[in-house]
């Protein structure tokens, strides 16, 4: 049975899948499940807290086992902001597009007058997988380190990939090339953690709980 990722971030969604095909696990996306499904409210203080809100949530009302993230950017000049509230810094934007945008250039503009050597920042990605009831099964995090640019570089990637560098390459995150990025990024480094969960979840063959099929 197909892996649920609980994202409706197409960019996302495309990162895991990628990873988990070369793992030999099937991912699909909260679209695959063929119905409108209600949104849960993320008001965890932290990472884990909201990816565990979002796996528990969505395996309990698909009866599919279900894998969540919640990731974000803490950077360490603004006491680890914007933190759980990475996805709506700027709190505007119709699109996925204009609300990135928009929260890069506030971060851009909270970090004006702060030198290069302050701009330290982290991608930071906590995974959480649940069964088809809705337990937890287990709960990874991975971490990202680099710096914050002073504009936007590349194109590849999503968030705020175009503004955090990483050191030992000079390079963005947006700048690098998907595999390379995988291979370093938060989300790979929890997704790698989780793979050995999720190789048992497959042996032991929890069945769905689900009336739909994907």
């Amino acid at each position: 049975m197909p892996l649920l990722l609980a994202t409706t971030n197409p960019h996302k969604l495309d990162e895991v899948r990628a990873m988990a095909h070369a793992a030999g696990l099937e991912i699909v996306g909260l679209d695959a499940v063929g119905r409108a499904l209600p949104e849960p409210e993320e008001n965890g203080a932290t990472f884990a807290a909201n990816a565990r809100i979002k796996a528990a949530a969505y395996a309990s009302e698909t009866g599919w086992p279900c894998l969540a993230d919640d990731s974000g950017l803490e950077v360490d000049a603004l006491d680890g902001a914007p933190g759980v509230h990475s996805a709506r810094y700027a709190g505007i934007g119709d699109t996925r597009r204009e609300r990135d945008e928009a929260n890069n250039t506030k971060l851009l503009a909270a970090l004006r007058d702060v030198p290069d050597g302050r701009r330290t920042a982290r991608f930071v990605c906590a995974m959480c997988l649940a069964a088809p009831d809705g337990r937890v099964l287990a709960e990874t995090r991975g971490v990202f380190e680099g710096r914050v640019a002073r504009e936007p570089r590349g194109t590849n990637g999503f968030g705020y990939d175009p503004l955090l560098v990483v050191p030992d390459l000079g390079r963005t995150s947006a700048e690098l090339p998907p595999a390379e990025k995988n291979a370093r990024s938060h989300r790979g480094a929890a997704l790698r953690l989780m793979f050995p969960h999720l190789a048992a979840l497959a042996a032991s063959r929890i069945p769905s709980t689900s009336r739909q099929q994907p």
